[in-house]
This record gives structure tokens, sequence and C-alpha cells, in this order.
């Protein structure tokens, strides 16, 4: 029974991918790197450029650089851990919550990640997190934000409404 039910859930995600996302990287990514793989399976760590950062992200997080990564490591965790449904929607807007991020928060200290973007897709706030290694900067993990309340202690720190800091 659990068997079919994940090569169903399986066979829907490729369906529904393969119709909204035929020539985006990240899709491509995802084709080449974890679709089909047992859930929990170790897949071999790559990196990939998957976009770039508007010029007003980067004067609201001072940012030196405008290069955002992805690591295979990462894909395969939220493709495991994401209902399918949240899953599609994060590999299908995943560019845009990064280059066109709503707002801009600090990430608390105990969580991984330096800084973290909300961007609201169809009515859904998107949370991504994302952390500075080696000069670059990896998306942690991305996730739909179920309870307005989660966002009640982190630290605003740009808004594309203002385009400036917060005061």
């Amino acid at each position: 029974m659990y068997i079919r039910s994940f090569i169903e859930e399986t066979e829907l995600r490729t369906k529904n991918l393969e119709l909204y996302m035929q020539n985006k990287k990240l899709y491509q990514i995802f084709k080449n790197y974890i679709r089909g793989t047992p859930e929990k399976t170790i897949v071999k760590n790559k990196i990939f450029l998957i976009g770039f950062l508007t010029h007003a992200v980067i004067r609201g997080t001072y940012l030196n650089d405008d290069k955002i990564y992805i690591n295979t490591r990462v894909l395969k965790h939220m493709y495991d851990k994401k209902p399918a449904e949240e899953f599609d929607c994060i590999i299908n807007h995943l560019d845009i919550i990064v280059r066109y991020p709503d707002k801009i928060y600090k990430n608390k200290k105990p969580k991984r990640g330096h800084l973290c973007f909300l961007k609201n897709i169809k009515n859904d706030n998107y949370f991504c997190s994302l952390e500075l290694d080696q000069d670059k900067l990896f998306i942690v993990t991305v996730f739909r934000v179920r309870k307005e309340k989660y966002l009640d202690d982190y630290m605003l720190l740009w808004s594309w409404e203002d385009d400036a800091p917060p005061s």
C-alpha cells in the first residue's frame, strides 16, 4: 500500500512538473539527480547556480555577490519532506522567490542560514532561508509558512514596498 501511494505521488509530481518546467534549469537538476529516487536516499552532492538577485535586493541585504546557488542535497530534502503540491509550487517559483522577495528578514541565531526571503505566491507565503558559505549564497530550505505568527520573532531587514531598510 505504501509503495503504491509513493509511486502514484511520484507519477503525479512528474506529470505536474513536466507540464510547467520543461525548460527551467532547476527542473533539469531535479530530473537528472532527484526524480525517482527512494525517500532518504543519499544523492550525489552537486552545486548549481540557479539565479541572480536584483540590484534592489542586493542593496537591501548589503551582499557583494548576486549569485544564488542550490545543492542537490537541499533539493532532495525538500522533495522528500514537502507535500507534492508544496514542492511543485516551490520548484516552479523558486527563481521568483529569490529574485523578487517581498520581504527579507534576518534569520534567528539557532536556525541555519543568515537571511530569509519571503514571497507571496497564490495567497501563500513562501519562506526561503539562505546561508552565506565560502562567499557564496546557498539556499538552505524553502517552505510554505502556515501560521502568520511564525514571522513575529524575525527582524525585518528590507521590504520590496519600501526598497529600503526599515528605520
